[in-house]
């Protein structure tokens, strides 16, 4: 039997994962939580489980807050409204990442890639098993912006450039400018490949945007919608910049 943790404040929702859940009958749940501090106390007190299903916002704080105080080796399986917090949960062994309301069909997808992650008789190796994983890793198609006491979604598809100023990054839309919660280094990581490209130390780039290219005495880039600031391509990422191009 797979023993099985939900991590989850919010009743109903639990109550409906539990459900789910139950239907698989190979899955065991040991426990259901609803607080980082329940987490705590319950992962610092008994044997942790295969697999967890986790919320990642909780009324006083973030799971991520759990494990980074006691490591797991247990796979994780995030369940949220936003997908804000991929590349964290990805660094916390995550296998997948689940938008509520949850659907039966996507969780047993989750649930089956989990299982292809389990060693077999023919392969015992970790690191096969933690490559698989980094392969799998979800790319970015939202972000959770904050405007005054407001929250919004913004589809990563409506972004112009990404660009970082006095230590913060923001993203460019067709409407106006919106300060993130991210790194550029971060970015890179979540980012899709075929869409987004960084240029430089400062912006990273989406090709739908690109009004124009002007290539001397330097590679600059115009896009549709973007700072004040001038967007160049440093010399040393001319010949991949042209490459991301053409593919």
């Amino acid at each position: 039997m797979i023993k099985t943790v939900i991590i989850e404040d919010e009743k109903p929702a639990a109550r409906k994962l539990e459900r789910l859940i139950s239907l698989f009958t190979d899955l065991e749940l040991v426990a259901t939580l609803n607080s980082v501090e329940e987490g705590l106390d319950w992962f610092q007190n008994n044997q942790h489980p295969d697999l967890i299903f986790s919320d990642i916002v909780l009324g006083d704080g973030l799971s991520f807050d759990i494990f980074e105080r006691v490591p797991t080796r247990s796979f994780m399986i995030y369940t949220t409204a936003f997908d804000q917090y991929t590349l964290k949960a990805f660094k916390l062994n995550s296998i997948d990442y689940l938008l509520k309301p949850i659907m039966e069909e996507d969780l047993e997808k989750a649930i089956n890639k989990f299982k292809s992650f389990l060693p077999s008789e023919s392969s015992n190796n970790s690191l096969e098993i933690k490559s698989l994983i980094k392969e799998e890793k979800q790319k970015l198609s939202r972000v959770l912006v904050k405007i005054g006491y407001n929250l919004k979604i913004v589809q990563t598809d409506e972004v112009s450039c990404f660009y970082s100023e006095n230590k913060i990054v923001y993203l460019q839309t067709k409407e106006r400018t919106y300060p993130t919660d991210f790194t550029l280094d971060e970015l890179q990581e979540v980012l899709e490949e075929k869409k987004f490209f960084r240029v430089n130390r400062q912006f990273i780039i989406n090709s739908n945007f690109i009004k124009n290219i002007h290539i001397s005495p330097y590679y600059k880039v115009e896009m549709e919608f973007q700072p004040e600031e001038e967007i160049t391509v440093s010399r040393d990422r001319v010949k991949d910049f042209k490459d991301w191009l053409t593919n």
